[in-house]
């Protein structure tokens, strides 16, 4: 928008304000609404722009003068312009009437992320051009063609971990002509998730869960850890023919197993961080975690999750610290 521009859009801002303020029926689309939205023809306002307000003057000095001097031809153009003003104003209207919102998709993210939104509008049966989501003072435009769905997707800021709501979106044309702004609102209940920062750079496991990671016990594994005399009982396709017959005893091949412990992350042992420190980071241990595909445990003040690995685990241990006291 230029700098010309900018003055009557914040004119226009206000007056919308001013006009939800003193008028009820622009005030009762506040609350949440279950999907799908249908946009019927009580739910859809229209306020003349400010071209539209230039433009209406012009015709009414136009008629002043054409009535005036009894210029016929003047007094004809006046009345087809204002025909055609007060067309658009249904056309406009058209683009906005029966149209229904029908699913609204979304990922989950971590803080100072952009959360992204897909909003999937209904099959529409005649073509709506030029139409407007404005969402967070900006504004994404899109179309939908005769016969066909559309889907506007919108990046949101996440500042805090928690739920995240777009709140109440404003879907509007100023088409065909630009001389009427044509509106409705749309507050679906929806939330997002966003799950919290990770510390940068991620910090070494903790020593309770990396000193005992692995130990060793030995059988029947597949880790060769020496030779030892032969007993009875043992295969013998563990005796070491070989080094036997460089010594007066059968030697036989001695192997260790492997035991992978699961790490172990423990809200409780970081006393030395503040509660929003100590967040960040469990959520970088998990995914450092997943990243080396080691099971962990998740132990929170009030419940303890797993221990697991893979995607389902990762997101319910992520939506656990995402919504810790404190989280909106």
């Amino acid at each position: 928008m230029n700098a010309a521009g900018a003055p009557a859009a914040s004119l226009r801002m206000r007056v919308l304000a001013m006009a939800e303020r003193r008028l009820p029926a622009l005030t009762r689309l506040r609350d949440r609404e279950p999907l799908p939205i249908h946009l019927h023809r009580r739910r859809i306002y229209v306020l003349p722009s400010m071209f539209g307000i230039v433009f209406a003057i012009l015709l009414a000095v136009m008629q002043l003068g054409a009535l005036n001097f009894a210029n016929n031809p003047a007094l004809l153009l006046t009345c087809l312009l204002a025909a055609a003003a007060w067309m658009s104003l249904f056309a406009g209207f058209r683009t906005l009437a029966d149209l229904q919102l029908e699913a609204i998709s979304s990922t989950p993210c971590h803080v100072g992320e952009m959360a992204q939104v897909s909003f999937r509008f209904a099959v529409s049966a005649r073509a709506r051009p030029s139409l407007r989501m404005r969402c967070g003072g900006i504004d994404h435009p899109f179309a939908i063609a005769a016969g066909s769905a559309a889907t506007v997707n919108m990046a949101l800021a996440s500042e805090r971990r928690g739920w995240l709501r777009p709140g109440r979106l404003r879907l509007w044309t100023d088409q065909p002509l630009g001389l009427f702004v044509i509106w409705s609102w749309l507050n679906p209940d929806i939330s997002i998730l966003v799950f919290p920062a990770a510390e940068s750079p991620v910090p070494p496991f903790p020593l309770n869960a990396q000193g005992q990671s692995e130990r060793s016990s030995s059988g029947d594994g597949d880790e060769f850890s020496g030779l030892r005399e032969y007993r009875s009982g043992d295969p013998q396709r563990r005796i070491a023919w070989k080094a036997s017959a460089r010594h007066e005893s059968l030697l036989v091949r001695e192997s260790e197993r492997l035991f992978d412990d699961d790490l172990h992350f423990e809200h409780a042992t970081l006393g030395g961080l503040d509660s929003e420190a100590r967040i960040r980071r469990l959520t970088a241990w998990i995914l450092a975690a997943e990243a080396a595909r080691r099971s962990y445990t998740l132990e929170l003040p009030d419940q303890r999750l797993g221990p697991g690995l893979g995607d389902l685990h990762r997101h319910a241990c992520l939506r656990a610290l995402a919504l810790m006291p404190d989280a909106t």
